[in-house]
């Protein structure tokens, strides 16, 4: 363990490691509650889902640490499992099917570009203006979601949304669930959103809104699910765009991920470069393809893997240890589909407001960087499409830099997804 892991070299012992991956565990313990439902929202048996969430986490997280020693948790990642549940499959009306085959051929795709050169062309080449653009559109996106499961956001026929009714009693229990985890977030409680979901869903015992179905059991079947994915509906031309948001989005959040959690555990290389960053990718990679392979929506680095650096993790044992958390997981079914949607809902709106921290560090005092990102961050809820959102960032980006006679800062790449993109809006016109 000392020699492949290299704990004496970074300063750390097998107990904080296993100490911090509890902590991550712990900050990203709620997406076994959240996911399935998602997942449900789709089609997805409820129960399949939940057993796919455990082991597309499980499996990913111990990729990441043996392939890569790094101290990062994987699960399937928040605003892609909405993407997938909510823009392809209930607003498409794509079958859930092809949309995991969809996955599967994004991730099949990552992992060609984490083996090559390509992927560091490609991340490099996207501008940062764009990146936290994007990172901040997906989080507006989930708090459409979580704003519409809480109650607080209804149709309007008038003004397409408007404000929902404190009469209902959900409502209400949503609103004060988010006062609650927000509080326990800001106190610096660890596992502090799943015990606001927990709280607010034993808060509806009284009304009626909570079915309480026990806490141990063994795990149900992943038959509904497993290798269920349609590879060849999702080859079909109409879904190239879907297949590349989920591959760009999966790219652009892991590489995200990685320099942020490997800068603040001091793994990061002195020219600002980020080492095994092929494992790591591959590792990414490799947890999508299973993670749909299961019957889940794309596998990612989660950022809550900062928690476990806090803590003292530096190594993949941290990673190994979040694993065999997700493992134990598997026999809390009862209690995870005992959980209803009003409860899981504020920690979305959270997960939102988290992600929309990005914003702060665009430079925002250049319009031809800062407007293309605030019209992807914009574009993505209003249009209820993260890949609309992608596609008009990138196109805007391009516009206006030629427009201000800066056409040679634009990369290739830009060029590329922008001229994609407008020919895919034309052809659906």
């Amino acid at each position: 363990m000392e020699r492949f892991f290299e704990l004496a070299e970074r300063g750390t012992t097998p107990r904080r490691e296993m100490m911090a991956g509890l902590a991550t565990f712990l900050t990203m313990a709620y997406i076994v509650v959240v996911n399935p439902g998602m997942m449900a929202a789709a089609g997805i048996d409820h129960g399949a889902a939940f057993v796919a969430t455990c082991l597309a986490a499980a499996i990913g997280s111990a990729l990441m640490g043996l392939l890569a020693n790094y101290p990062v948790a994987l699960a399937p990642g928040m605003g892609l499992n909405a993407y997938f549940a909510f823009a392809v499959v209930g607003g498409m009306g794509i079958s859930w099917q092809v949309a995991l085959g969809a996955v599967f051929i994004s991730g099949l795709i990552f992992f060609a570009v984490s083996v090559t050169g390509f992927r560091e062309w490609l991340i490099n080449a996207i501008p940062l203006s764009l990146k936290l653009g994007i990172a901040a559109g997906i989080g507006f996106f989930l708090g459409l979601i979580g704003l519409r499961g809480m109650g607080l956001v209804v149709d309007n026929p008038a003004t397409l949304v408007g404000l929902g009714s404190f009469r209902e009693p959900a409502t209400l229990l949503s609103c004060l669930g988010f006062i609650l985890i927000a509080g326990l977030v800001a106190r610096g409680v660890t596992g502090g959103i799943v015990i606001g979901i927990l709280a607010t869903a034993l808060l509806g015992i009284p009304f009626g809104l909570t079915t309480f179905q026990g806490v141990f059991a063994m795990p149900p079947s992943l038959a509904p699910t497993f290798l269920q994915m349609d590879l060849a509906g999702a080859l079909g031309l109409g879904l190239v765009g879907i297949v590349f948001t989920f591959f760009l989005v999966d790219l652009l959040d892991n590489a995200g991920t990685l320099i942020a959690t490997t800068h603040r555990a001091g793994l990061m290389n002195k020219d600002g470069s980020v080492p095994r960053l092929g494992r790591a990718l591959m590792a990414d990679s490799g947890g999508a393809m299973i993670g749909a392979a299961l019957g889940t929506s794309t596998t990612v680095s989660y950022i809550e893997s900062a928690a476990g650096v806090q803590a003292g993790g530096r190594t993949g044992l941290t990673a190994l240890t979040v694993a065999g958390l997700f493992l134990l997981t598997l026999f809390l079914a009862p209690l995870a589909t005992s959980i209803p949607a009003f409860a899981t809902a504020p920690a979305l709106v959270l997960v939102a407001c988290l992600m929309a921290q990005s914003l702060r560090d665009i430079a925002w005092d250049d319009t031809t960087e800062y407007l293309p990102a605030i019209v992807t961050a914009l574009a993505m809820p209003f249009t209820f499409s993260i890949a609309t959102g992608i596609g008009l960032g990138f196109i805007a980006y391009a516009l206006v830099k030629v427009v201000a006679g800066r056409a040679g800062q634009v990369g290739g790449a830009v060029w590329v997804i922008a001229a994609a993109s407008a020919l895919k809006f034309w052809l659906q016109s």
